[in-house]
């Protein structure tokens, strides 16, 4: 048998999944006790004491039915009932349409179900108040009334027990919440370290809780330190790289640029110039997280001034204004400015005209940037956002085609931030639309 249908019935967060299986077993168990003490007490013990009464009830008829005159039937009447505890009137007037019985009082039901199958001559049943039952019989000298304790047909105080079980399972459900919210709190602290680490920041954390959970958090922490280790070695590794490679390159190219024969050395020039072109760009998307920590940034204005500085060399670039700016969030911005520019860069590369906004939502930020240019095939968009990955055919070649790091470059950035890049169709222009999503 399949359970998956009971997944969308139940609830998300590791809080209240722990609540459900505390309440679960506990409203079961007291819906069980419940049931169990309401038939053993409401039912068994009620229509017992109610037997008992129906036989006094009948007598006191008896007696009246067999007095000589009205006056001896009341008077017997009431040294009867006296003797057994009751109070009897006759005539006892008529009784109520109703028998005035509360909604709640359900022994109040067993109570009424046992006097009208015991007594032929009932007539009326009176629950005027919690204390006392009033009975009318039928007689030959009138409406007889007899009104009796209701202890004597009812359990005492018999809402106690339950009253009790739901007071104790509350309290114990609240004792239970703490102690699991004390045993969860490693492993909400362990998630959030780790979903800060994913999205580029490092949060302080130390591993508590359960044996299973320290666990957990020491190995987090282990991995956490390799991958630290690894990113400072690679920027120490590219950081010498960039020196070693840079200054053959210079030299390379001063020398070329003193040939006398402009013609012949043109080829090589733009062949040193490509190199480094190249090698900036495998810098770029080999920097990754070398970038430092998250600081609170205007992405607005970020994305206002990588649109401006593309606009200056006469690029078609239009920013749309969006709806709240100057809202500040946590950002690498020199990671996000770089993603910005290789977007608008390669968009630029592609098509004539290009139009940027900025898009907050509830949990994340969108930078979007939209062409009219050729596009890309959906087959081919996650293939576009791979490494060292060209899809000229797919693009324009006439303005000079990349290293295939661009996209790659921007992806990077966004998952360095919790987020991702999205490529689609772009509706108001008809040519790329690339979304970089960051999670805040």
């Amino acid at each position: 048998m399949s359970f998956r249908w009971l997944k969308h019935y139940m609830p998300r967060s590791l809080y209240a999944r722990g609540l459900a299986i505390l309440l679960l077993p506990m409203l079961t168990l007291q819906l069980v006790v419940a049931v169990s003490f309401v038939q053993r007490h409401f039912e068994g013990v009620t229509q017992q004491m109610t037997r008992s009464v129906v036989l006094e009830l009948r007598h006191i008829a008896d007696e009246v039915a067999v007095a000589p005159s009205a006056e001896a039937a009341r008077a017997r009447a009431a040294a009867v009932a006296g003797g057994l505890g009751h109070e009897a009137a006759l005539p006892g007037g008529m009784p109520p349409a109703g028998d005035g019985r509360l909604w709640w009082d359900v022994s109040g039901a067993f109570v009424g179900a046992q006097l009208r199958a015991g007594l032929d001559r009932l007539a009326g049943i009176g629950f005027t108040d919690n204390d006392a039952v009033t009975v009318w019989l039928a007689t030959r000298w009138g409406m007889l009334a007899v009104t009796l304790d209701r202890g004597r047909v009812s359990a005492s105080n018999p809402h106690q027990l339950l009253v009790l079980m739901v007071v104790l399972g509350a309290l114990m459900v609240i004792v239970a919440y703490l102690f699991l919210r004390n045993q969860l709190r490693p492993i909400t602290r362990l998630a959030a370290a780790a979903a800060a680490f994913g999205r580029g920041r490092v949060v302080p954390y130390d591993p508590g809780g359960a044996t299973e959970v320290r666990a957990a958090g020491t190995a987090f922490l282990d991995m956490r330190s390799r991958i630290e280790r690894q990113t400072a070695q690679r920027t120490m590794m590219l950081s010498g790289v960039s020196h070693d490679l840079r200054t053959p390159l210079t030299r390379l190219r001063l020398g070329l640029s003193m040939i006398d024969d402009a013609e012949e050395a043109a080829p090589l020039i733009r062949d040193v110039d490509e190199m480094k072109r190249q090698i900036d760009a495998f810098l770029a998307f080999a920097r990754g997280d070398a970038d430092g920590d998250p600081v609170t940034v205007d992405p607005v204005a970020l994305v206002r001034g990588a649109v401006e500085d593309a606009a200056r060399g006469g690029a078609r670039v239009t920013f749309v204004d969006p709806e709240g700016a100057g809202r500040e969030v946590p950002l690498r911005a020199p990671a996000i400015r770089r993603a910005v520019d290789n977007l608008i860069g390669n968009a630029l590369r592609h098509a004539g005209r290009v139009i940027v906004s900025v898009t907050f939502g509830d949990r994340s930020l969108r930078i979007t940037v939209e062409d009219d240019g050729p596009g890309i095939a959906p087959a081919d968009r996650e293939e576009a956002m791979r490494p060292f990955v060209r899809l000229d055919p797919a693009r324009n070649q006439d303005r000079g085609a990349g290293v295939g790091l661009g996209l790659a470059i921007v992806a990077d950035a966004a998952r360095a931030h919790g987020g991702v890049l999205r490529l689609g169709d772009s509706a108001a222009l008809g040519g790329l639309r690339a979304d970089l999503v960051i999670a805040l």
